[in-house]
């Protein structure tokens, strides 16, 4: 991935969020100007607590979901639609990879309802540091949500609409627990590329290789290690998994081009691979004996979890991956990519991939699968959140469209529900939707 940081988004703006020729700032409707001075998040706050949530009542009332008051602007939803299609601009690192994987792409069926709309909540505010890295959002059950909000990790409940701050990272954050291997004088300042929840176990990774591990049952934080002094440090990716013995563990992909794994129950690190290129995310398949392995290189690579060693390449993509995820069944997977594709494979028969998913108007830069297997979304840099019906052979689709950058989505465990982190200065908000019931009467409690 790119070494530059977004720094208030200022390689966002520039590449993946062209304004519209259009100026809507005198009617209420800022884009991000990239900015981070203390007079723009207090601006920010300051029109984030007048403005009021969504529900879906409103929503079927005809709302918009985000609140954007369409009838008082001066261009039409569909017009400013129209105009984001033609101009947003794709961040590439293969010039014109996005042309070479069109024509390879399947059609798909449009208009599926898989997740309704629940609410839209405005006082969460999801935000970016890096523009190429989106997982920021993580759910951890149908109510409970983790995400980023500047410096803070947030926890918020959809249930009682509250929120708590769980780690604070402006300043000095430091384990109070001793293990071998930790860093005891712990971090100042970090900056939060990434993160990962599951169960009780929250993981941040920062630009510098930091590591900072906090069980969300225990006071304080556990443990915090550097992965590399290497200048090019940056933690891109986190999963965590559970081993076979029930052990908590967690992979960490790098711009180093090492990827690590770690042993949360010991509290040290259990293994390292190094790869020829910065490795921008990574995947564990299901019987835990396949690593998924993306990054600054078109080719994608199948290893060996234990040794490291190349199964198979995976040959199909035009530019750098930044996303990929199993299905529950452990023989297919997906990858996502700057060719603003996702590919499907199948392990079976990995000379190419079984289709080519293509999305509106930029990157797939995360992938998500139910747990159920029945359904995988793929979110693009802004706009859009592609559900895919698996069963259909990824012929169907829901396709969740809105405005604003996307910091990452997440699938509730239990399949119910879906939530989208949306970071605009203005319409920033979480996005919650829940699983379409077969009694539709269901969904109309919410």
């Amino acid at each position: 991935m790119s070494h530059q940081q977004a720094d208030g988004a200022d390689e966002m703006e520039e590449y993946e969020m062209e304004d519209a020729e259009v100026d809507m700032d005198d009617n209420g409707f800022h884009g991000r100007d990239g900015s981070d001075s203390d007079s723009d998040v207090d601006t920010y706050e300051y029109m984030s607590n007048r403005m009021h949530d969504t529900t879906a009542s409103q929503a079927r009332k005809g709302k918009d979901i985000q609140g954007i008051p369409w009838e008082r602007l001066s261009i039409t939803r569909e017009k400013y639609r129209q105009t984001r299609l033609e101009q947003y601009k794709n961040y590439e690192n293969i010039p014109q990879s996005g042309d070479g994987s069109e024509k390879e792409c399947k059609s798909t069926e449009k208009g599926g309802v898989y997740y309704v709309f629940r609410r839209n909540s405005r006082s969460v505010k999801s935000t970016i540091l890096h523009f190429q890295l989106r997982n920021l959002v993580w759910a951890t059950s149908k109510h409970d949500v983790y995400l980023m909000s500047h410096f803070s990790v947030m926890h918020w409940s959809s249930l009682t609409r509250t929120k708590s701050e769980v780690i604070n990272v402006s300043g000095r954050v430091a384990p109070c627990e001793k293990h071998p291997g930790s860093l005891l004088e712990g971090f100042t300042q970090t900056q939060v590329s990434t993160l990962a929840v599951k169960d009780n176990l929250l993981v941040a990774g920062g630009f510098q290789g930091e590591l900072i591990c906090k069980y969300l049952d225990r006071p304080g934080v556990s443990y915090c290690t550097r992965t590399t002094y290497d200048e090019n440090a940056i933690t891109n990716a986190v999963e965590i998994y559970t081993s076979g013995s029930g052990a908590m563990h967690f992979v960490a992909s790098n711009n180093d081009g090492g990827v690590r794994t770690f042993d949360m129950e010991k509290f040290q690190q259990s293994n390292h691979f190094r790869f020829p290129w910065p490795v921008n995310h990574t995947s564990l398949s299901p019987d835990g004996k396949t690593l998924i392995i993306v990054g600054d290189d078109p080719e994608g690579l199948l290893v060996d979890s234990r040794s490291g060693k190349t199964i198979s390449s995976l040959l199909g993509h035009f530019d750098y991956s930044f996303a990929s995820s199993w299905h529950p069944n452990g023989l297919t997977f997906a990858t996502g990519n700057q060719d603003k594709t996702c590919r499907i494979w199948d392990i079976r028969n990995l000379s190419k991939s079984v289709t080519a998913l293509k999305g509106n108007i930029g990157a797939i830069r995360s992938i998500r699968y139910t747990s159920d297997g029945k359904f995988m979304a793929m979110a693009e840099p802004a706009d859009f959140v592609h559900v895919f019906d698996v069963g259909s052979g990824y012929q169907k689709e829901q396709e969740i469209d809105f405005f604003g950058e996307i910091s990452g989505m997440s699938f509730s465990p239990d399949t119910q529900s879906l939530f989208v982190g949306v970071w605009d200065r203005t319409y920033g908000s979480l996005l919650e939707f829940s699983r379409r019931n077969e009694y539709s009467y269901l969904d109309a409690i919410f």
